[in-house]
């Protein structure tokens, strides 16, 4: 079997310790346990450091415009449902550029993962603040600090109605290895905020600063089939980093809402130009 795996031929352009690299790690486990070949599997990503990850694995992939991943793979699964699709994507790419797109997604609830990794700047374009930076986070940019409130992305989807909402960390391997399989098994939209250090920018959110915020939701009490639960655990008020599957609650996918669509995938009908054509004069 051919297995989705790094491709070590390609040289990695990300800074020595970027968490980027546990994440592509734990993608390529998360896969395997999956058994998914690259045929099975379409990578989308957009702009950014997050954006390079499907240039460093053997795989399906397509890049988009900054923050236009997710309409990307919206039509990639409308029009083939029996392909995994995931999106890589960062902070900035998903919750600045492409935040509409980001709520339209959940709504829509489209069978797609989303990974996210958040380090709370813009890596690419040397550190701006994101929407996930805190408020008053200096930077070379906004060197008075930020005048905007930091965006809760586990909040914000999970208020909209997504179905599994996940955080995860980088330097947490093997719990990130395991919510990229439980996002993929999902039915519906899922998406994993993966916390991560830039080491080159953002020098507040360090591996150690992490490390001394994160904990583990299966140690606790937490219950992720109960909604109000969960919104008591993206709303910390201790400033501490929950770390697992937020909440799951299986819906109805955008592919099975739609009746042409749930009998086989777009791509499976025949082209008729004729009843397009006819459409297309009834219409004018």
């Amino acid at each position: 079997m051919t297995k989705t795996k790094v491709d070590i031929d390609n040289e990695i352009q990300w800074c020595p310790g970027c968490g980027n690299f546990s994440i592509l790690k734990s993608m390529e486990n998360a896969f395997t346990a999956l058994g998914l070949e690259p045929k099975d599997l379409l990578i989308v990503s957009g702009i950014g450091q997050a954006g390079k990850t499907p240039n460093y694995m053997e795989c399906n992939m397509l890049h988009g415009l900054h923050g236009r991943a997710l309409p990307l793979a919206t039509g990639a699964k409308i029009a083939n449902s029996d392909l995994n699709i995931i999106v890589n994507t960062g902070d900035g790419d998903c919750y600045g550029e492409g935040g509409n797109h980001f709520l339209a997604a959940i709504r829509r609830n489209i069978d797609i993962t989303v990974l996210i990794h958040n380090n709370r700047v813009y890596g690419l374009t040397k550190g701006q603040a994101s929407p996930t930076a805190a408020f008053g986070m200096k930077t070379k940019h906004q060197n008075r600090g930020t005048i905007s409130s930091s965006f809760n992305p586990a909040a914000t989807a999970l208020v909209m109605g997504a179905g599994f909402i996940a955080q995860g960390f980088s330097g947490n391997m093997k719990q990130l290895e395991y919510l990229i399989v439980e996002a993929i098994n999902f039915k519906g939209f899922s998406m994993v905020d993966i916390h991560q250090p830039c080491v080159s920018f953002n020098k507040i959110n360090t591996h150690s600063w992490y490390k001394s915020r994160v904990f583990d939701l299966n140690d606790t009490d937490h219950d992720y089939s109960n909604y109000e639960n969960a919104l008591q655990t993206v709303h910390n008020k201790n400033h501490k980093i929950p770390l697992g599957i937020i909440y799951k609650k299986p819906g109805v996918p955008f592919h099975e809402r739609l009746d042409v669509l749930k009998k086989q995938p777009l791509l499976k009908y025949k082209f008729d130009g004729a009843q397009l054509e006819n459409i297309l004069t009834t219409a004018v």
